[in-house]
């Protein structure tokens, strides 16, 4: 289940438990009430205001429990969502999604704010392809962006002695993106702002986005794009923007 789905759902004839419940199934973690109204605000659903959630959710009959990380569903408010006909693998999916939204305001440049809006309104329209591109050009750029800032006189010292004099110093972001983005990350490694199992996993996400950027018959599913996501939302978006 995508965000617009939920949307749907939200916006249907289903009891308040029921519109509860598919808010809390829309995590595959704990979710304060806080964190519930917020995602019913994502989604144009905004008479939650009006409810007592945790009394709504009181009445689930251990559907979902209360825990000291938040509210969740057991196995049998999962049960009972798959019921209603709410796929099973949608929560990764949406909540990934919500949480880049998050990030959206933390993120100071518009040009950024741009690539990344953009990547989470293809993955919620299921453009999983689209995602994938769109949010590695929001994670480079904030990389590039990092780097101009605060470590440039350090790259282009590490950049001259790994290529030599065929590495022209970089003066602005636009001058850095002139360095194939596999050398840029191998760079970022020599200066230790990034570590190597993170590289690696940046590598993956670039052959990823490589596949995705280029007429071919490459597939992916929602479940790649979010994990592709949550990999540069952890590594990159809450490290470096």
């Amino acid at each position: 289940m995508l965000l617009y789905e939920l949307k749907d759902w939200l916006h249907s004839d289903r009891s308040r438990l029921d519109k509860a419940m598919l808010l809390l199934g829309a995590s595959d973690r704990p979710m304060s009430l806080e964190d519930i109204r917020s995602l019913a605000k994502e989604s144009g659903f905004n008479e939650i205001r009006k409810w007592n959630v945790a009394q709504v959710l009181s009445g689930s009959k251990g559907k979902a429990i209360r825990t000291p990380d938040g509210w969740e569903l057991t196995n049998s408010g999962r049960a009972y969502l798959i019921g209603l006909g709410v796929p099973a693998s949608g929560a990764p999916s949406i909540s990934i999604a919500v949480d880049l939204r998050t990030h959206l305001s933390k993120l100071a440049d518009q040009q950024t704010q741009k690539f990344v809006q953009e990547a989470i309104t293809c993955h919620e329209a299921g453009c999983y392809r689209a995602a994938v591109v769109m949010s590695w050009l929001g994670a480079v750029d904030v990389l590039h962006k990092f780097v101009h800032k605060n470590h440039l006189a350090a790259f282009n010292s590490e950049a001259t002695r790994v290529l030599g004099p065929k590495w022209k110093l970089a003066l602005s972001t636009d001058d850095l993106g002139k360095m194939k983005e596999g050398d840029f990350l191998d760079r970022l490694e020599g200066l230790s702002i990034i570590g190597k199992n993170v590289k690696a996993e940046l590598k993956t996400c670039l052959d990823r986005r490589n596949s995705c950027g280029h007429p071919n018959t490459f597939k992916l599913g929602a479940n790649q794009s979010a994990a592709h996501l949550e990999i540069l939302l952890l590594n990159v978006f809450e490290k470096f923007a």
